[in-house]
């Protein structure tokens, strides 16, 4: 019986490492998209104010043989 109960416990500690350690990198991800996020947030505002405003966009443009 105590070697049953000593198997469980050694699960359960496993378990909870790996939780642990599963909760640590969801953690670091979420950090990480939150920056890539902002960074492409500042990429689009920057591309934004570079951009002449009175040119249409590419996809409107006929190809010069029209």
């Amino acid at each position: 019986m105590d070697e049953r109960l000593e198997k469980i416990e050694s699960k359960i500690s496993l378990a909870e490492d790996l939780l642990d350690s599963l909760n640590q990198t969801i953690y670091q991800h979420q950090r990480d998209i939150d920056i890539l996020k902002k960074q492409i947030t500042l990429l689009f505002e920057q591309l934004q104010a570079i951009r002449p405003l009175e040119s249409p966009p590419l996809a409107n443009e006929l190809p010069p043989h029209y």
